[in-house]
């Protein structure tokens, strides 16, 4: 298949949005391969990642007549695939054998450099969830795992009482498991509970 300009394609979204079988075709056949890709990176199964990506295409399809041209139907369809990824996901950390199953594959077939890209995204996502922070909370956050200072020491330093900067950190812990939880991806998350439990 040759690459269609963005016009060509939105061209064949305004069709499959008119209930077009052709557009939705050449949609499918475009954007499969790479659906399905984005699908095994998540669930790490070559059949789960299958059925994830036909549900996707009837979810276009049931769903055509809600899709918009001109925003970005790249971004539409692999959030689709992201959120049944997810879904699916849910699922497997409530079944021990489909658990097993997938989060097993993610250990065994991770390179080193796959350990690398995590501990990377998991960086900079701590990062901005030390930067969201009220700036006491921050004050505190930092004096206490970045300098490695006691409450006693923190109290004596900012004019606190220990209890203060107990609750301030007790803030900040919270509000930053608040923060990764929302913007951490949820397969790392999924895979930290498993290992853990």
């Amino acid at each position: 298949m040759t690459f269609p300009d963005k016009q060509y394609l939105q061209k064949k979204v305004t069709e499959l949005s008119h209930g077009d079988e052709a557009a939705f075709r050449y949609l499918f056949e475009y954007y499969y391969r790479d659906v399905q890709a984005y699908s095994i990176r998540f669930v790490k199964d070559n059949a789960f990642a299958e059925e994830i990506t036909q549900d996707v295409f009837v979810k276009l399809w049931t769903h055509r007549e809600n899709l918009k041209a001109e925003l970005s139907f790249e971004a539409f369809i692999f959030t689709i695939t992201r959120n049944m990824c997810f879904n699916f996901l849910k699922k497997a950390a409530h079944e021990r054998k489909l658990a097993t199953k997938i989060f097993l594959n993610e250990w065994t077939e991770s390179t080193s450099s796959d350990y690398n890209l995590i501990d990377l995204e998991y960086e900079q996502i701590g990062q901005r969830a030390v930067k969201n922070l009220p700036p006491r909370c921050r004050q505190v956050y930092n004096l206490s795992r970045n300098q490695g200072k006691s409450y006693d020491e923190i109290s004596d330093e900012l004019g606190i009482s220990p209890n203060t900067v107990k609750n301030q950190m007790s803030k900040a812990l919270g509000l930053m498991r608040d923060f990764l939880t929302a913007n951490s991806d949820i397969v790392f998350l999924l895979l930290a509970s498993f290992c853990l439990s």
